[in-house]
C-alpha cells in the first residue's frame, strides 16, 4: 500500500475474492477475517504514513471490509445447512455489496477527500456511460496501455504455449469449483481432507480463491491492456500449477471415467512428464533467441536531447523554471535537476489540470493567453517540441493538438469531416515566425532540430 497509490483498488479485488470464498463456506471464516483485520490495519497505517491520505478513507476496500466485519455474526448463523440459510446466502451477497456501495457513497459525502475523481470519470467514458470533450480524459483514452488488448498480445501468449495450457487448467478448475459451490448450496459438507483419488481439486480453498481472483484480474485485463502486467504472471502461475498438479489430472480422469490405465499412476506420470516436455520445448525454442538478444549491446542515443540537457546545465540560471510537455519535463528533472512546472504523473487532479494548461502551447490560443498561463506557474523558459507540434499520429483525433482543439471548442464539423477553426494560429507554429506579438512575450535563446527554447520575458516589450 505504501509503494503504489492504486494498491487499495487491487486489494479490493482480492477482498472480493475472499468474500465470495467465505460466502459459500469454502474456507474457515476466522482465517478470512484475520486477513480483513490486516486490511484494516494496513489502511490505517497507510493513512498515517501518507500524511493523512483521505483517499484511503473513502476507498471501496475500507467500505467492503467494514461491512464484512459487521456482518460476521449474521453469516455464522447462516451456515447451519437449513433451506432458509442456503436461500439467505444469495441474499447475503447482494446485501453486502449493496451496503458497501451505500457506505462508500456516504463516506464520500461526509469525508473531505481528493480521491482520484478522474479515474472514475475515465471508467464512465471507457464503458460508454458518458461522453466528454475534456482533454485529460480523451488523452488517457488514447493511451495504448488503456486500450483493450491487441490480437498480438494473445498471439504471443499462444505461440509460447502459455495461453492453451492456461485455458486447459482454468476450465478444469472452474468446472470443479462450480461443482463444489453447487454442493455447498445444496447443503453437502466439505471433506476435511481431500485425497488424490477423490479427483476434486475444486474442494481446495486456495484453488477456489485463485480461480475467482484470476477471473476478476482477467476481466480487468480484457478492458485495459496495461492490466496485463498483473494478469499475465497470474496466468503463468496457474498454468504451471495445473500441469504439475496430480490432483488436476486426477480430476480430469474422474470425469472421463478412465479405467484402462490406473488413474493415480497416470496422473503422477503426467504431472512430471508434461512440465518436462513443455520446459524442454520452450528452452529449445526461446533460449537461443534470448542469448542472441543479450549479446546485442545497444545504446539509445538522441543527440538533440543530449544537446538540450547540455545547454540547460551550462547556460540556464540555477533558479530557472522550465515549462513544456510533462514527459520532457520529467527528463529535464532527472538529467539536470533544474526546476520544472509539471511532471508526467497522472494520479492527482491538480497536477492533471496543470499539465492540461501547459499543453496549451500546442493549441490555437493567443500569445497573451499562453503568457498568462506560463507566468501563473512561475515559469522562466518554454520548450517547444517539434515532434508534438508537427505530430502525424496513426489515429487522427488522438494527437495532442487534436485533443486540445476539441477541448477548446476549436473544431468545426462539416459533412462528416472535422476542421480546426480559431482566429489565432497554432501557438507552437506562430512563435517560430518571430513576429509581434509573440516576440513581445518570448525570446528565443536556443534551438536545434527537435527543440526550441524561449525565455519568457519578465518585462514585455511591445514592438511592431
Amino acid at each position: 500500500m505504501m509503494m503504489w497509490e492504486y494498491s487499495h483498488y487491487l486489494l479490493f479485488v482480492q477482498a472480493v475474492s475472499l468474500f465470495l470464498l467465505d460466502s459459500f463456506a469454502l474456507a474457515q471464516t476466522e482465517k478470512v477475517h484475520e486477513v480483513y483485520k490486516i486490511y484494516l490495519f494496513s489502511l490505517f497505517l497507510g493513512y498515517l504514513l501518507q500524511f493523512e491520505n483521505s483517499a484511503l478513507l473513502v476507498s471501496p476496500l475500507l467500505s467492503l471490509v467494514a461491512v464484512l466485519m459487521l456482518s460476521k455474526c449474521l453469516q455464522m448463523n447462516m451456515k447451519k445447512g437449513t433451506f432458509m440459510s442456503r436461500l439467505l446466502k444469495i441474499m447475503y451477497i447482494y446485501l453486502v455489496l449493496t451496503i458497501t456501495v451505500t457506505l462508500n457513497f456516504l463516506l464520500k459525502m461526509f469525508v473531505p477527500h481528493k480521491e482520484n475523481e478522474h479515474l472514475l470519470k475515465f471508467i464512465e467514458v471507457k464503458l460508454g456511460l458518458n461522453t466528454t470533450k475534456n482533454f485529460t480524459m480523451n488523452w488517457l483514452l488514447c493511451q495504448e496501455s488503456l486500450q483493450t488488448p491487441s490480437q498480438d498480445f494473445f498471439l504471443r501468449l499462444t505461440q509460447s504455449s502459455l495461453l492453451p495450457f492456461y485455458i486447459f487448467v482454468f476450465i478444469i478448475c472452474l468446472f470443479s469449483v462450480t461443482q463444489v459451490i453447487f454442493r455447498r448450496i445444496c447443503g453437502e459438507p466439505l471433506k476435511e481432507t481431500v485425497n488424490l483419488e477423490d479427483g476434486r481439486i475444486g474442494e481446495r480453498p486456495e484453488i477456489v480463491y485463485h480461480v475467482i481472483h484470476t477471473i476478476l484480474l482477467g476481466c480487468l485485463a480484457m478492458c485495459l491492456e496495461g492490466m496485463k502486467y498483473l494478469w499475465t504472471p497470474y496466468v503463468c502461475t496457474l498454468a504451471a500449477f495445473g500441469v504439475c498438479s496430480p490432483e488436476l489430472w486426477m480430476t480430469l480422469f474422474k470425469w472421463l471415467r478412465l479405467k484402462a490405465v490406473h488413474p493415480i499412476l497416470l496422473a503422477l506420470t503426467l504431472s512430471m512428464a508434461v512440465p518436462t516436455i513443455i520446459g524442454f520445448s520452450l528452452w529449445k525454442e526461446f533460449f537461443p533467441r534470448i542469448m542472441t538478444e543479450l549479446s546485442e549491446l545497444q545504446e539509445f542515443y538522441d543527440p538533440d536531447t543530449v544537446e538540450l540537457m547540455t545547454w540547460i546545465k551550462r547556460q540556464a540560471p540555477v533558479a530557472a523554471v522550465f515549462a513544456g510537455s510533462p514527459q520532457l519535463m520529467g527528463v529535464i528533472k532527472l538529467c539536470t535537476g533544474w526546476m520544472v512546472s509539471s511532471l508526467p504523473l497522472y494520479n492527482d487532479d491538480d497536477l492533471l489540470k496543470r499539465n492540461e494548461n501547459i499543453y496549451q502551447i500546442y493549441s490555437k490560443r493567443s500569445a497573451e493567453d499562453i503568457y498568462k498561463i506560463l507566468t501563473s506557474y512561475k515559469a522562466n523558459f518554454l520548450i517547444i517540441e517539434d515532434s508534438i507540434c508537427n505530430e502525424v499520429g496513426p489515429v487522427r483525433g488522438c494527437r495532442v493538438k487534436d485533443l486540445l482543439d476539441i477541448a477548446n471548442g476549436h473544431v468545426v464539423c462539416e459533412e462528416g469531416d472535422s476542421y480546426a477553426s480559431s482566429k489565432y494560429g497554432r501557438f507552437c507554429h506562430e512563435i517560430k515566425m518571430n513576429y509581434s506579438p509573440y516576440v513581445n512575450y518570448f525570446t528565443r535563446v536556443y534551438w536545434n532540430r527537435s527543440y526550441f527554447v524561449y525565455r519568457i520575458n519578465t518585462v514585455i516589450s511591445f514592438q511592431s
